[in-house]
């Protein structure tokens, strides 16, 4: 049997039995924390030459979403129209968003007046090769991951390493010049959305583990007054995910509520100032007492949170694959939502407002 075959068929086993203990398993502990890990390492000495993934890489796609990779804005707007708005993100890029319908929800990431990155998770959207929704034995069958990505760019090296929740859950393939990261959502064994990237700004988001030799491609550096437009920016697209999702599953959609997204705002940062990541802060207590303190009437509440994820899309993705923020997520009886994100600090907090 040739080598390729047996790694797929190994990986292939690896997600299945991965899939099913977490579908089979309770996730005790799970208390809705969510944090995120950075490594980097530079090397002392060249990172050794690779395949450039050569072996793993497909032809680019012929169609769909992805051939808007290292287009001009000009032709993005001539096949979408224009974004129904424009938010800032960290990376230098900004997201065009357009959220006109659920089921064709897309970001943008438009650089230097060029299209360097998409986020795609509305389920009618054409992401060829692959499909939102698809099986994810479909495309374990169809394509080839390994644990390994290697690329040269400017003369510098660099090499992503895929650990098993990776390669499991977010695993990434390369088709011609564009990489391609894919969100599996564990508890359905479907893509529950897709990620195309240019290699420059691969490097620059770092989402796996990452070697470099040579110069390390960072975002550029945000004073305090941009932040604040990403934050609120971030804000806004975690609102229109977590709708995405809730309408994907058969329940309405959330309402904007801005004191209770005040209150989300004031955990994240008092999370971010005093390096406190929990439900409860030692100064203003947990869920049930802010909501008090900020005079917000409600029947019932629950509070999602994570830290360091690289920005909305992974970290909705995250809360997604985490049993008890899903049950958040994906609770029938919360009528609205208020999303708070200071600097990498993400809070959501549900509530379900009184009748009337």
């Amino acid at each position: 049997m040739p080598l390729r075959n047996l790694m797929r068929i190994l990986i292939l086993s690896v997600v299945f039995l991965t899939i099913g203990f977490y579908v089979s398993t309770n996730d005790k502990g799970d208390n809705n924390v969510l944090i995120k890990e950075d490594h980097t390492l530079e090397m002392e000495q060249p990172l050794p030459k690779g395949t450039d993934n050569q072996s793993t890489s497909l032809d680019k796609p012929k169609e769909g979403l992805a051939l808007l990779i290292g287009q001009d804005v000009a032709n993005l707007e001539k096949e979408l129209g224009a974004p129904v708005r424009i938010d800032e993100s960290l990376y230098g890029y900004q997201w065009y968003i357009y959220n006109q319908s659920y089921d064709q929800y897309l970001q943008v990431g438009v650089e230097n007046k060029r299209v360097v990155t998409i986020f795609a998770i509305g389920e009618t959207l054409d992401v060829a090769p692959f499909e939102i929704g698809q099986p994810v034995e479909e495309i374990f069958n169809t394509q080839f991951f390994d644990t390994n990505i290697n690329l040269e760019l400017n003369g510098n090296s660099y090499q992503f390493e895929l650990n098993d929740t990776d390669l499991n859950l977010r695993p990434m393939v390369r088709l011609g010049d564009i990489y391609v990261q894919l969100y599996i959502d564990k508890f359905t064994g479907n893509l529950s959305s897709i990620r195309f990237l240019d290699a420059e700004t691969l490097v620059k988001q770092k989402p796996y583990e990452l070697s470099y030799s040579g110069e390390l491609i960072e975002p550029p550096v945000i004073d305090e007054e941009k932040m604040l437009i990403i934050e609120h920016s971030t804000e806004k697209e975690i609102f229109d995910l977590t709708n995405v999702l809730r309408v994907r599953h058969k329940l309405k959609p959330l309402e904007w509520d801005q004191m209770t997204s005040e209150a989300a705002y004031g955990h994240s940062r008092d999370m971010a100032e005093n390096d406190d990541f929990s439900h409860t802060s030692k100064k203003f207590g947990d869920l049930a007492n802010r909501l008090k303190t900020a005079k917000i009437v409600y029947q019932a509440a629950g509070e999602n949170i994570a830290a360091n994820y690289s920005d909305g899309p992974a970290v909705i993705e995250g809360w997604l694959n985490s049993k008890g923020h899903r049950e958040s997520l994906l609770n029938k009886d919360y009528t609205h939502l208020g999303v708070g994100v200071y600097q990498k600090y993400y809070t959501q907090n549900f509530i379900q407002k009184v009748e009337q």
